[in-house]
């Protein structure tokens, strides 16, 4: 997997979210029309919802429900980066839909929403990585 695309409602919003509020490089502003933030890994887009729904095709333009089945996870490598990481998001605007808890296997998590209702999954304990950042999942 290469890229990842969030279909936004408002694009310098969530641009401001992301960028501001967590942190991650881009080279993109929201007047481009596509935000990219480079990550270790998988690049995450921001785009339109209308538009994307529109390059999807037609009968794609409907409100999605809360819950989609789909949630994106940030592994972090050390215990105390995931409650850093979800104070990081709430003082962006996120939130928090779920504190940080021992799981039941064996890791330590917490779940946010950005301000288009996407949910997020912090989490520690899972995986070990790669040198270059991304997971090394066996």
């Amino acid at each position: 997997m290469s890229l990842i695309t969030l279909g936004v409602a408002d694009l310098e919003r969530s641009y401001r979210f992301y960028k501001d509020g967590l942190g991650l490089p881009t080279t993109r502003k929201p007047e481009d029309g596509i935000v990219f933030f480079q990550t270790s890994g998988v690049t995450l887009a921001l785009y339109p919802y209308a538009k994307l729904a529109e390059d999807v095709g037609p009968g794609w333009d409907e409100p999605r429900s809360r819950f989609t089945g789909i949630t994106l996870a940030h592994n972090v490598r050390e215990r105390q980066q995931v409650d850093e990481v979800l104070a990081l998001a709430a003082a962006a605007g996120a939130d928090l839909v779920k504190p940080a808890a021992d799981t039941f296997w064996g890791g330590y998590s917490g779940y946010f929403t950005d301000p288009d209702g996407y949910l997020w999954e912090i989490a520690w304990g899972a995986f070990d990585f790669n040198e270059d950042g991304s997971l090394h999942v066996t």
